[in-house]
């Protein structure tokens, strides 16, 4: 399983997604994780869990 990420964590740039909805994030060298906003979850993983879903 793939590590999560929490919110105020700076993993680095790169596309996150929601581990609750699978909102995409896309983040900067530097910025800080905010919380889901579609959902307010806090964690975030590489990888759209969501997208084979159906």
């Amino acid at each position: 399983m793939e590590n999560v990420i929490k919110t105020g964590e700076t993993p680095g740039k790169g596309t996150y997604y929601c581990t609750n909805c699978g909102q995409k994030i896309e983040l900067e060298d530097g910025q800080t994780m905010p919380p889901c906003p579609k959902c307010t979850n806090n964690g975030f993983t590489r990888t759209d869990q969501h997208e084979n879903r159906f």
